[in-house]
């Protein structure tokens, strides 16, 4: 058997990660190998931090262990205290990032259309206590930045982009890391561009970038001690792998978007909903999320493409605002949304069968399910 062939019958998973060829990546590790420097700012982690600095036109950015680590030290580096507007329809980092900081997050409803949270309910939840905004792009579609910049500047806010989807997403001809005060985003092994585990945060401060060199470091310079901080550098070894991984970006983007553009033909007609697109955006096609009618819809597809081998993944699930430690007010669109949305399997490598295999699964169970439940049937 080659080595990309697998059983008819294999499992096909959400996603995989891509992986360069071997001897790309062993190039890397020979150099990290000549010089003995494993970790603590290295030559390998310099050259991925500038040449993703450059790639982005953004002043400061800074590699990190991960991307949680990154959420946390943007909020710390901007000096966010008090209330933190955030959004309920993202990963469990994005509270639980504000929170480890000491901060209070304050969720706001999303727009339903996006899954983003809705820039038009933002000032409502506005308090003397709030300092800042953390919003995401979710699945790498660029949140309503114009409105929410327009907001901070009216009240002096900071904002922070959870930018773990967005790699290489532009609006308006820039990237989209250019807005807010900060932008961070995980490189972990499942996203578009991988460090096998890391992040990046991206600063237009140069006093705020001071400060986050040294959070990053235990805030230390040799000997010399400012302030309170911990280990959150990359190594050596997970920057070589971005550094193979990196060539291949424009044809990993490229791959996705057939594969997305594919999915779109297939399932044509079959009553899913997509999320909205913003004009003026080159987007990275980092997910292939459908919304479903209901959570029983949801659950039933899910279930029935299991059973034949295909995982897909409630994603984003549970809305964050039903979070057992956290006190919110409910956000119904993020609860709604977080029942219906569904991703399903996405990644370079994804064969013409078994991307088949998953839209008749998907098509096999909508017949048979609308069939037994009709749109007007209301689901307890």
């Amino acid at each position: 058997m080659a080595h990309d062939e697998r059983p008819a019958d294999a499992s096909i998973f959400v996603t995989r990660s891509f992986l360069p060829p071997q001897a790309e990546y062993q190039a890397w590790l020979d150099k990290v190998y000549a010089s003995h420097v494993l970790t603590n700012l290295g030559p390998v982690h310099r050259e991925l931090e500038n040449n993703l600095r450059e790639r982005f036109a953004v002043p400061h950015f800074r590699l990190m262990a991960n991307g949680t680590l990154a959420l946390q030290l943007a909020i710390r580096a901007l000096g966010v205290t008090g209330k933190v507007i955030t959004t309920p329809f993202s990963y469990v980092a994005t509270t639980s990032a504000i929170l480890w900081e000491g901060c209070e997050p304050v969720f706001v409803d999303i727009d339903p259309r996006t899954g983003c949270i809705d820039a038009a309910l933002i000032e409502a939840a506005i308090t003397p206590d709030t300092t800042a905004i953390l919003a995401t792009h979710v699945y790498g579609i660029p949140c309503d930045v114009e409105a929410i910049d327009t907001i901070a500047k009216k009240h002096g806010l900071k904002v922070i982009y959870d930018a773990a989807h967005a790699f290489d997403v532009n609006y308006k001809g820039r990237s989209i890391l250019q807005w807010g005060d900060a932008s961070t985003l995980s490189f972990h092994a499942t996203k578009l561009f991988h460090t096998v585990e890391g992040g990046a945060v991206v600063l237009h401060d140069g006093e705020a970038d001071k400060r986050l060199r040294l959070l990053r470091s235990f805030g230390h310079v040799y000997d010399e001690h400012f302030t309170l901080g911990m280990n959150a550098k990359m190594s050596e070894l997970h920057a070589a792998m971005g550094m193979a991984v990196l060539p291949h970006m424009e044809h990993i983007i490229a791959e996705r978007a057939a594969l997305s553009q594919r999915y779109d033909r297939l399932l044509e007609g079959l009553g899913t909903e997509r999320p909205h697109v913003a004009a003026d955006t080159t987007y990275n096609y980092a997910y292939y999320p459908i919304f479903l009618r209901d959570s029983a819809e949801r659950e039933g597809m899910l279930q029935a493409l299991a059973d034949q081998g295909i995982h897909a993944r409630r994603y984003f699930f549970p809305s964050l605002d039903t979070l057992p430690y956290v006190s919110a007010t409910a956000c119904p669109r993020s609860r709604d949304l977080a029942d219906r949305a569904l991703c399903l399997p996405l990644y370079n490598g994804l064969t013409p069968a078994d991307h088949e295999r998953i839209c008749a699964g998907v098509s096999a169970f909508l017949e048979q399910h609308r069939k037994r439940v009709p749109n007007n049937v209301v689901q307890p």
